[in-house]
């Protein structure tokens, strides 16, 4: 991966290079930091890059430094701002992934989160897939457990915790699979490393709720909406035994990473027909409609980089360019 040109940091736009930070820094040592993942699609018939719902990503950015006990300085608009600046300046002109950070930058020693100092920072990168079988993902069910809201609260991406996922994919990857499915403490089904889950059991969806320490994915809202509107299908949020999973006719993971990755192999076992299912097909399909902004409907979820051009008439009869 090649790193970034610029940054988005202390409010700006800087040259990534220029942004250093010493061994010390207290995020480093104790993951005092909060992150968040975001997308943009480039729409090569528009010629035109849509963040997608950058003002949902970004509160939810703010609520994980709430968490951490971060007062930030910014809200989500400048927030939505300044990436819209960094992109211009990197000059894209196709898929990103989009990292926001949030960080306790003192460099000292001490195991805290009160009397610290927080920085921001934004970096983009071009970005295609996250899970390599987006289509085709064999899975297993980690032996590690999901994070408890008592220890580490599951609903806010706080770096320190990821390193539970880490353990999660680890495993899974080095026994030959995709991906994971990790239990909470209850032995319910959570999610995976880094993904929300959906099953289809007896023609009826469901999710972990997420008073089962599940992360609040803003993809996992958008699939609840766009199941109910578009495909007219419920999806219930209630807690899923690990047995559910093996009996399920379709499973697919959610995430701004996983985008839509289907799941159709659970510890070996095939999920319905061992292929991706009628359903996730159709949702796929009409998630990429959506991030790309070629659904009117749900334009208002899809931020647009660049100005635009058009032409109109003006009362005296020309033509006027003007920036849209």
């Amino acid at each position: 991966m090649s790193l970034p040109n610029f940054v988005f940091f202390k409010g700006r736009v800087v040259p990534y290079s220029d942004v250093k930070f010493g061994v010390l820094t207290h995020a480093m040592n104790y993951g005092t930091a909060v992150f968040g993942g975001l997308r943009a699609y480039w729409n090569d018939d528009e010629k035109q890059l849509f963040v997608f719902r950058p003002q949902d990503h970004f509160r939810r950015f703010l609520q994980s430094a709430k968490l951490l006990c971060m007062d930030l300085p910014m809200s989500s608009d400048h927030l939505v701002k300044g990436l819209a600046e960094l992109i211009r300046t990197e000059g894209h002109e196709e898929d990103l992934y989009v990292r926001p950070l949030a960080f306790y930058s003192d460099e000292i020693i001490g195991v805290k989160v009160h009397d610290l100092h927080p920085e921001v920072s934004i970096v983009v990168i071009p970005f295609g897939a996250y899970n390599k079988n987006e289509d085709n993902m064999h899975v297993t069910v980690s032996s590690w457990r999901r994070i408890d809201d008592s220890s580490i609260p599951a609903r806010g991406k706080i770096a320190g915790a990821y390193v539970n996922s880490a353990f999660v994919k680890k495993d899974a990857v080095r026994a030959g699979f995709d991906e994971a499915i990790v239990l909470n403490a209850d032995g319910h089904v959570s999610e995976g490393s880094a993904a929300n889950i959906v099953i289809l059991r007896n023609g009826v969806l469901a999710t972990p709720p997420i008073t089962d320490n599940v992360l609040e994915g803003i993809t996992r809202r958008t699939v609840i909406q766009l199941l109910h509107d578009e495909l007219r299908m419920e999806v219930q949020e209630r807690s899923i035994d690990r047995t559910e999973l093996y009996l399920a006719d379709e499973a697919f993971f959610c995430g701004t990473g996983a985008q839509i990755s289907a799941i159709t192999r659970i510890d070996h076992r095939p999920v319905g027909t061992g292929k991706m299912g009628d359903v996730t097909a159709r949702l796929r399909k009409l998630y990429f409609d959506v991030v790309r902004g070629r659904i009117a409907k749900y334009r208002d979820w899809c931020y647009p980089v660049y100005e635009t051009k058009q032409t109109v008439t003006s009362k005296e009869g020309t033509h006027v360019t003007v920036e849209k």
